[in-house]
Formats: structure tokens, C-alpha cells, sequence
């Protein structure tokens, strides 16, 4: 399974609502799409205060390389990427992807 994460350096006068739009636009495709489930999207609480040029992000987790894969060529997902592009400091360098291979643990 790997786990897509995203953080957001959402640029200065942002507007929250199309942000908000953006959000759940892709939360309808992350549901449309097999092998894609867990959209969950909010602010950064930075509890640790590492990141704070980051204040909003999302994550979904995909069954397999392919399924994220058939996510980032989506048509809508790419519509919806170019407009969150514009939200953000820098264009798309205002955004930072991770994506985290998860390991099912052992049952021993």
C-alpha cells in the first residue's frame, strides 16, 4: 500500500473557498477510482513546529504503484491539480509529495 501525502505552502491572500472546492474534488475522484480509499484533508497542527510553511495538506492511500498512478493521469485530478498549483506559494513549487510505502506487519 503506499500512502500519498501532500503539503500545501498555500500562498498569501489564498482563497479558502477554492481551496475547499479543490478538496472535494478530489476526494470525489479518490472515491471513483478502484485501489484508492482514506482521502483526508485539514490544516497543520505543526504540534512540533517543523513545518510551518506548510499549513494545509491532504493524504489517500492507493492498493499498489498503479493505482496512484491511475489517480495522477485522471483527467479531473489533473484539472483539479492545476487549480490547487495556483493556490500555492510558487506555483507548483509550493508543493511537497511524499509518498510512503506502507509494510504490513507480521502477526507473529
Amino acid at each position: 500500500m503506499i500512502r500519498h501525502c501532500v503539503m500545501l505552502n498555500l500562498a498569501a491572500g489564498y482563497d479558502p473557498s477554492q481551496l475547499s472546492d479543490v478538496m472535494a474534488g478530489l476526494r470525489d475522484v479518490a472515491e471513483q477510482l478502484s485501489g484508492c480509499s482514506g482521502f483526508v484533508c485539514g490544516p497543520n497542527r505543526d504540534f512540533e513546529a517543523k513545518s510551518p510553511d506548510y499549513p494545509y495538506g491532504f493524504t489517500l492511500d492507493f492498493k499498489d504503484a498503479s493505482a496512484l498512478r491511475q489517480y495522477a493521469e485522471n483527467p479531473q485530478h489533473k484539472a483539479l491539480g492545476t487549480r490547487l498549483v495556483r493556490l500555492c506559494t510558487g506555483g507548483a513549487a509550493g508543493i511537497l509529495v511524499f509518498d510512503l510505502e506502507l509494510q504490513e506487519r507480521s502477526t507473529q
